[in-house]
Protein backbone atom coordinates (compact mmCIF):
# COMPACT_ATOMS: atom_id res chain seq x y z
CA UNK A 1 0.00 0.00 0.00
CA UNK A 2 1.35 3.53 -0.59
CA UNK A 3 0.50 7.59 0.17
CA UNK A 4 1.37 10.00 -1.71
CA UNK A 5 1.39 12.89 0.75
CA UNK A 6 1.48 16.53 0.07
CA UNK A 7 1.88 19.35 2.66
CA UNK A 8 -1.05 21.39 1.55
CA UNK A 9 -2.35 25.27 2.53
CA UNK A 10 -5.60 24.36 1.74
CA UNK A 11 -7.30 21.32 -0.79
CA UNK A 12 -10.67 20.17 -2.37
CA UNK A 13 -11.64 17.45 -4.16
CA UNK A 14 -14.77 17.86 -7.10
CA UNK A 15 -17.43 15.21 -8.88
CA UNK A 16 -18.48 16.91 -11.68
CA UNK A 17 -18.36 20.20 -10.29
CA UNK A 18 -19.72 19.85 -6.80
CA UNK A 19 -17.50 19.77 -3.83
CA UNK A 20 -17.12 16.17 -2.05
CA UNK A 21 -14.40 17.43 0.48
CA UNK A 22 -12.26 19.95 1.54
CA UNK A 23 -10.58 22.14 3.78
CA UNK A 24 -8.85 25.27 4.17
CA UNK A 25 -5.55 26.22 5.98
CA UNK A 26 -2.40 24.09 6.74
CA UNK A 27 -3.74 20.18 6.34
CA UNK A 28 -2.18 16.70 4.23
CA UNK A 29 -3.84 15.61 0.81
CA UNK A 30 -3.26 12.42 0.57
CA UNK A 31 -3.22 9.88 -2.45
CA UNK A 32 -3.47 6.52 -1.84
CA UNK A 33 -2.92 3.06 -3.77
CA UNK A 34 -3.44 -0.72 -3.45
CA UNK A 35 -2.03 -3.35 -4.88
CA UNK A 36 -3.18 -6.87 -4.70
CA UNK A 37 -1.37 -8.20 -1.90
CA UNK A 38 -2.41 -5.37 0.40
CA UNK A 39 -4.50 -5.83 3.84
CA UNK A 40 -6.39 -4.37 6.36
CA UNK A 41 -3.65 -4.46 8.63
CA UNK A 42 -1.12 -2.53 5.97
CA UNK A 43 -4.14 -0.08 5.99
CA UNK A 44 -3.93 0.49 9.29
CA UNK A 45 -0.15 0.65 9.83
CA UNK A 46 0.19 3.28 6.74
CA UNK A 47 -2.56 5.58 8.48
CA UNK A 48 -0.19 5.52 11.65
CA UNK A 49 2.41 6.28 9.30
CA UNK A 50 0.87 9.31 7.66
CA UNK A 51 -1.23 10.64 10.98
CA UNK A 52 2.15 11.09 13.11
CA UNK A 53 4.17 11.76 10.26
CA UNK A 54 6.36 15.39 11.06
CA UNK A 55 6.04 17.60 8.18
CA UNK A 56 5.15 20.52 9.97
CA UNK A 57 7.48 23.34 11.05
CA UNK A 58 5.77 25.58 14.29
CA UNK A 59 6.53 28.85 12.16
CA UNK A 60 5.03 27.85 9.59
CA UNK A 61 1.42 27.18 11.42
CA UNK A 62 -0.70 29.47 12.66
CA UNK A 63 -0.33 29.76 16.62
CA UNK A 64 -3.22 28.67 17.96
CA UNK A 65 -2.73 24.95 16.61
CA UNK A 66 0.99 24.68 17.95
CA UNK A 67 0.87 23.39 21.84
CA UNK A 68 3.17 25.05 24.12
CA UNK A 69 6.48 23.85 24.11
CA UNK A 70 6.21 21.49 20.94
CA UNK A 71 8.95 20.18 19.06
CA UNK A 72 10.02 21.61 16.41
CA UNK A 73 8.87 19.00 13.61
CA UNK A 74 4.79 18.63 14.17
CA UNK A 75 2.66 15.92 12.29
CA UNK A 76 -0.79 16.64 11.43
CA UNK A 77 -1.97 14.77 14.67
CA UNK A 78 0.08 16.70 17.27
CA UNK A 79 -1.77 19.69 16.28
CA UNK A 80 -4.79 18.19 14.49
CA UNK A 81 -4.77 19.21 11.59
CA UNK A 82 -7.43 17.63 8.71
CA UNK A 83 -6.60 15.49 5.65
CA UNK A 84 -7.91 14.62 2.39
CA UNK A 85 -7.68 11.05 1.29
CA UNK A 86 -8.57 10.66 -2.69
CA UNK A 87 -7.70 7.03 -4.34
CA UNK A 88 -5.59 6.77 -6.40
CA UNK A 89 -4.98 3.40 -8.82
CA UNK A 90 -2.09 5.04 -10.52
CA UNK A 91 0.72 4.82 -8.00
CA UNK A 92 0.92 1.82 -9.04
CA UNK A 93 1.62 2.52 -12.28
CA UNK A 94 4.39 0.38 -14.16
CA UNK A 95 6.64 2.79 -16.56
CA UNK A 96 9.57 0.48 -17.44
CA UNK A 97 8.60 -0.53 -20.66
CA UNK A 98 7.20 2.13 -23.65
CA UNK A 99 5.44 5.29 -23.55
CA UNK A 100 1.94 3.93 -22.40
CA UNK A 101 2.12 2.78 -18.40
CA UNK A 102 0.26 -0.32 -17.10
CA UNK A 103 -1.92 -0.84 -13.80
CA UNK A 104 -1.50 -4.30 -13.88
CA UNK A 105 0.05 -3.92 -10.23
CA UNK A 106 -3.00 -1.60 -9.06
CA UNK A 107 -5.50 -3.88 -7.29
CA UNK A 108 -9.23 -3.68 -8.70
CA UNK A 109 -11.86 -1.62 -6.98
CA UNK A 110 -13.66 -4.57 -5.01
CA UNK A 111 -9.89 -5.26 -3.31
CA UNK A 112 -8.71 -1.48 -3.14
CA UNK A 113 -12.10 0.19 -2.27
CA UNK A 114 -12.90 -1.69 1.33
CA UNK A 115 -8.75 -1.19 2.12
CA UNK A 116 -8.73 2.65 1.19
CA UNK A 117 -12.34 2.79 4.09
CA UNK A 118 -10.04 0.90 6.54
CA UNK A 119 -7.25 3.38 5.95
CA UNK A 120 -10.04 5.99 6.38
CA UNK A 121 -11.53 4.68 9.06
CA UNK A 122 -8.06 4.09 11.04
CA UNK A 123 -7.38 7.58 10.62
CA UNK A 124 -10.84 8.57 12.35
CA UNK A 125 -10.13 6.06 14.85
CA UNK A 126 -7.12 7.95 16.03
CA UNK A 127 -8.88 11.46 15.62
CA UNK A 128 -8.07 12.73 12.37
CA UNK A 129 -10.80 14.70 10.92
CA UNK A 130 -10.53 13.27 7.28
CA UNK A 131 -12.28 14.27 4.04
CA UNK A 132 -12.66 11.89 1.21
CA UNK A 133 -13.60 12.15 -2.57
CA UNK A 134 -15.62 9.30 -4.09
CA UNK A 135 -13.96 5.92 -4.98
CA UNK A 136 -13.77 5.21 -8.94
CA UNK A 137 -15.10 8.63 -9.24
CA UNK A 138 -13.43 11.23 -12.35
CA UNK A 139 -12.28 13.67 -9.66
CA UNK A 140 -10.70 16.92 -10.38
CA UNK A 141 -8.52 17.71 -6.58
CA UNK A 142 -7.23 21.00 -5.93
CA UNK A 143 -4.67 21.98 -3.53
CA UNK A 144 -2.34 24.31 -2.79
CA UNK A 145 1.14 22.75 -2.36
CA UNK A 146 2.62 23.76 1.00
CA UNK A 147 6.97 23.88 0.81
CA UNK A 148 6.52 22.18 -1.21
CA UNK A 149 6.08 19.08 0.85
CA UNK A 150 5.43 15.53 -0.98
CA UNK A 151 6.39 12.46 0.38
CA UNK A 152 5.95 8.96 -1.06
CA UNK A 153 5.14 6.36 2.26
CA UNK A 154 4.77 2.43 1.88
CA UNK A 155 3.98 -0.93 4.27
Amino acid sequence: MRALVQRADGASVSIHGDVAGSFDGPGLVVLVGVTHTDTPELATRLAAKVWGARLFDRDRLPSVCVPPGGPAELSASDVGLPLLVISQFTLYANTGKGRRPTWDAAAPGPVAEPLVEAFVGALRSAGAHVETGRFGADMQVRLTNDGPITVLFEV
